[in-house]
């Protein structure tokens, strides 16, 4: 992802507003590996800006998504997440019991449609989500996630 002062840039190029919410949560997104939800990204910035909207996030972040310069995701956590890494090709992570999502990084070269099974699609890219626990989860209990879950 370009840097906050790039995508300040980019939003002016694009007559789009800059205003200082939305480079609060340039900020916020830049190198965050988590996938975050624009619910977890409101979180954030509000406690720099108390008084910033859910829907200005909402809206800011489908800005970026429209330009390119992040990618939303539906891995199937409930909500849609964001994913700021939109230039190294790679896959997903998604924890079935904390849904934390996380990058992977690999290449599958024998991944492909068997002939005539594309039911007529035009299909230019293929993502993999991985599902299972992460360490957190794994954790034995009284340490991870999902004790601190069961707690609230």
């Amino acid at each position: 992802m370009r840097t906050p002062e790039e995508l300040t840039e980019l939003f002016r190029s694009s007559g789009r507003k800059v205003t200082a919410q939305r480079q609060c949560i340039f900020r916020v997104l830049q190198g965050d590996e988590t996938h975050p939800s624009a619910e977890a990204v409101h979180a954030v910035v509000s406690r720099e800006m108390e008084t910033i909207s859910l829907k200005t996030v909402y809206q800011t972040l489908h800005d970026l998504a429209e330009l390119g310069e992040i990618a939303s995701l539906d891995v199937g956590t409930g909500m849609t997440r964001f994913d700021p890494n939109v230039t190294d090709l790679h896959h997903h992570l998604v924890c079935r019991q904390c849904g934390s999502v996380r990058d992977l990084v690999a290449v599958f070269p024998e991944l492909r449609i068997p002939e005539g099974a594309d039911l007529g699609f035009d299909v230019g890219s293929a993502e993999i989500v991985f599902r299972g626990l992460c360490p957190e989860c794994r954790a034995p209990a009284g340490r991870g996630r999902a004790r601190a879950r069961s707690s609230t």
